[in-house]
C-alpha cells in the first residue's frame, strides 16, 4: 500500500503531482489511477492517514474534530474586523486524508440549477454538470430517481437513526407555519424544507472520499504507480524559466513531530507533466502566494519574487455567514445526542455495542429559505432593489439554508442539562466580501485574512439574516416539543417584548399568533447577529475561475494564467457562491477536472 509518511528516497519524479489530499484532490488521483494504472501520481496531504479514525468513521463523534487541539481540521485566525465588532474569525478546514469530507457536518445539499449556471462558463453548467455529479453518488434518499445517481462511490441516506419524533414536528410545524415541505430539495428546482439525508451509507459510516474513492485504489494491488505521502505541507510550487511548474517543494508537518522535535529540513519532487493544486479555498491562494504567483503589490510586502502577476489571487474570500438557535425540548435523551455535548458519551461502549446513534449525524431536516414577496419589502426598498435583481427571476434561488439539528451541537458551559434541538441559518449568496493573502514567505507566519462577514455597505446580509430568524422561530414555536428558547443564545429582548425568551412546560395553544416584533426588538437582534454571526465553515472562491480581466485565476480548464503545467482544483475556483452546503460542490469539481486532466494528458 503506497501510502507513506516518508517519501520514499527512490520517488524523485512523476508523472503527476497533486498538492492536497482533500475532497477534490482525493477524486482527481482516483480517477486518474483508474484511467491509467501505470500514470505516476503523488498525492502530498499535510494531515494524517484517515483510515480507522473513529472520528472520521462514526458520524456521531463529529463535533471530536472540532476541539482546538484537534488534529483533523486545521483552524485559520483571521484578523480582528472592525465590522464585527472587533471579533476575530477563526474558520475551520480540513486537515486530514479526504479533507473537508472527512471532517463535515454530512449534510446532503445540492445547488440551485441557476447556480452553476450562473457561473457563465463553457462546460461547467448545470446539465453539462449533472452527469459528474451524479456520477458521484449512490443515492437512497426520497425523490426523483432520474435527478440522482446510483452507481457511485459516495452513499447518501439517513443512516442507522433519526429522532422521529423531533423530525416530524418540525415538519408538521412548518406546514402550519405555511412554508412549503418538499420531498426532496435537493434536486436542482425545488425549495423549501425536507427530511434530511446525509453523506452517510445505510450502515452507518461518513462518505468521505478518502474512504470511497483513494484508499480502495491503494488498497487493491493494481495501481502501483499511486502514491499517497501524509503528514507533509506543500511550501511552494517550483517553476521553471519557462514559468512552467516542474515540481513542489515540502516538509513534515510540525503538527506531527514530537514536542520539541525540529521540522527536518525540505525536500522537493518533480512533475514531469503536471502539478495540480488541491489545498481549498483557504490554502490554495496562500500556497499560490508562496510560490510567487499573484498581486505584485501583495507579494513585493511580503518579501516573495514575482513569477506571474495575477491580482485576482485571494482577493475575494466568500463564505455562508452562519447563526445557532438552540430551544429547550420535551425530548427524551435517547432522542438527541446532548450526552455528547455534555461529556458523557461513552465512545468505547457505544462501538462495542454497535449503537444505532453513532450513524447518525443528529441533522434530521434540512431547508431552503425563500421569502414570499410579500415579505420583501418588510426589509427595506434597497433589499427589494437587491431582490428584484438577483432573486425575483430566478425561483429555485434559496436566500438561505437552513439545518435542523436534533441536539444542541456545541461544547458550551451556559446550556443547562437538558434535550435540545437547533435551528442553523446559512445565508447563501452574501453581498459581502473578504480576502485572504501571506505576509511572509515563511507558512508559519499570520496571515491577512478578513471573512469581510457583514460588510457589505447597504446590510442587505444582516436583513437577511434578520428575516431567517424571525421565520424558522415561528416554525419553532409551533412544534409540539417546543419549551422556549435558551436566551444566552438568542437577542436580549426586553422582558415585556412579545418577542422575549420563554420558558413553558407545554405546547403553546393553537392557533400560534406570529410574533410583531418592533423597531427596538429589531435593532436588538440586528446588534446580536453582529456579535454572534460567524463562519459557516463554507469558504470558497478565493482563486475566481473567470476571464484574467475580471480578476480570474484559472481559465475554464482550470489552468493558472500566465503560468504552465499548473492546474488549480477544488472550491478556490468558483467564480460565484452556491445556495447549498459546499461539499456537493467540491465532489463535482473533483469529478470536473479528472474528466479535464484525462483529457488533456490524453489518457
Amino acid at each position: 500500500m503506497p501510502l507513506h509518511t516518508q517519501l520514499p528516497g527512490d520517488l524523485k519524479q512523476v508523472d503527476v503531482i497533486i498538492a492536497g489530499g482533500g475532497t477534490a484532490g482525493c477524486i482527481i488521483a482516483a480517477r486518474l489511477a483508474e484511467a491509467d494504472p501505470t500514470l505516476s501520481i503523488l498525492v502530498v496531504e499535510g494531515g494524517a492517514n484517515n483510515e480507522g479514525n473513529p472520528i472520521v468513521k462514526h458520524p456521531a463523534f463529529l463535533l471530536a474534530g472540532m476541539v482546538p487541539e484537534s488534529k483533523t481540521n486545521m483552524f485559520v485566525q483571521g484578523l480582528e474586523e472592525e465590522q464585527l465588532e472587533g471579533r476575530a474569525q477563526v474558520v475551520p478546514t480540513g486537515g486530514i486524508l479526504g479533507g473537508g469530507s472527512s471532517t463535515n457536518f454530512m449534510m446532503y445539499s445540492r445547488a440551485s440549477r441557476s447556480d452553476y449556471d450562473g457561473w457563465k462558463t463553457p462546460g461547467w453548467s448545470t446539465d453539462e454538470l449533472l452527469p459528474l455529479i451524479n456520477k458521484t453518488e449512490t443515492y437512497h434518499g426520497p425523490g426523483d430517481m432520474s435527478k440522482h445517481g446510483h452507481n457511485g462511490p459516495i452513499h447518501i441516506s439517513t443512516g442507522t437513526f433519526r429522532s422521529e419524533r423531533s423530525r416530524e414536528s418540525f415538519i408538521a410545524a412548518a406546514q402550519r407555519a405555511g412554508r412549503p415541505v418538499v420531498e426532496d430539495a435537493q434536486a436542482f428546482d425545488e425549495i423549501g424544507i425536507q427530511r434530511a439525508v446525509s453523506y452517510i451509507s445505510p450502515d452507518g459510516v461518513r462518505q468521505d472520499v478518502a474512504s470511497r474513492y483513494l484508499l480502495p485504489k491503494l488498497q487493491d494491488g493494481l495501481h502501483p504507480e499511486l502514491h499517497v505521502l501524509v503528514q507533509h505541507q506543500v511550501l511552494r510550487i517550483q517553476f521553471d524559466d519557462n514559468k512552467k511548474a516542474v515540481g513542489v517543494q515540502f516538509r513534515p508537518n510540525p503538527l506531527f513531530s514530537a514536542d520539541g522535535e525540529p521540522v527536518s529540513s525540505t525536500q522537493s519532487v518533480r512533475a514531469r507533466k503536471l502539478v495540480v493544486v488541491s489545498t481549498g479555498a483557504l490554502g490554495t491562494p496562500i500556497l499560490l502566494e508562496r510560490s510567487g504567483v499573484g498581486s505584485p503589490e501583495v507579494l513585493k510586502r511580503a518579501g516573495v519574487s514575482l513569477v506571474a502577476e495575477l491580482p485576482g489571487v485571494g482577493a475575494v474570500y466568500q463564505d455562508h455567514p452562519s447563526c445557532l438557535y438552540p430551544y429547550r425540548t420535551s425530548l427524551n435523551p435517547e432522542e438527541t445526542l446532548d450526552v455528547f455535548t455534555r461529556g458523557e458519551l461513552d465512545f468505547g461502549e457505544w462501538i462495542k455495542n454497535n449503537e444505532p446513534r453513532l450513524g447518525w449525524n443528529v441533522m434530521d431536516a434540512s431547508a431552503k429559505w425563500r421569502p414570499e414577496d410579500s415579505e420583501i419589502d418588510q426589509l427595506g426598498p434597497e433589499f427589494r432593489a437587491a431582490w428584484d435583481r438577483d432573486f425575483k427571476s430566478k425561483p429555485d434561488r434559496p436566500i438561505a439554508i437552513g439545518a435542523y439539528v436534533s441536539s444542541f451541537p456545541a461544547m458550551a458551559t451556559d446550556i443547562p442539562r437538558g434535550q435540545y434541538i437547533t435551528v442553523s441559518n446559512f445565508l447563501t449568496y452574501p453581498y459581502s466580501r473578504g480576502h485572504i493573502h501571506v505576509t511572509s514567505p515563511d507558512p508559519s507566519s499570520p496571515l491577512d485574512f478578513k471573512t469581510g462577514l457583514l460588510s457589505d455597505p447597504q446590510n442587505l446580509d444582516l436583513k437577511a439574516l434578520l428575516w431567517t430568524y424571525k421565520i424558522h422561530r415561528e416554525i419553532v414555536r409551533r412544534m409540539s416539543i417546543y419549551r422556549g428558547e435558551v436566551p444566552s443564545w438568542h437577542p436580549p429582548f426586553a422582558s415585556d417584548s412579545a418577542a422575549a425568551c420563554i420558558a413553558i412546560d407545554e405546547p403553546l395553544p393553537e392557533p400560534v399568533q406570529n410574533i410583531q416584533y418592533t423597531a427596538q426588538d429589531d435593532a436588538i437582534l440586528e446588534k446580536f447577529l453582529v456579535e454572534r454571526v460567524a463562519t459557516g465553515w463554507h469558504s470558497l472562491g478565493t482563486c475566481r475561475m473567470a476571464p484574467l480581466d475580471d480578476d480570474g485565476v484559472v481559465d475554464k480548464d482550470l489552468n493558472v494564467y500566465g503560468v504552465g503545467q499548473l492546474k488549480l482544483a477544488d472550491l478556490s475556483i468558483a467564480p460565484e457562491n452556491v445556495g447549498a452546503h459546499t461539499n456537493n460542490t467540491a465532489l463535482m469539481i473533483g469529478e470536473k477536472a479528472a474528466e479535464i486532466i484525462i483529457r488533456d494528458l490524453e489518457l
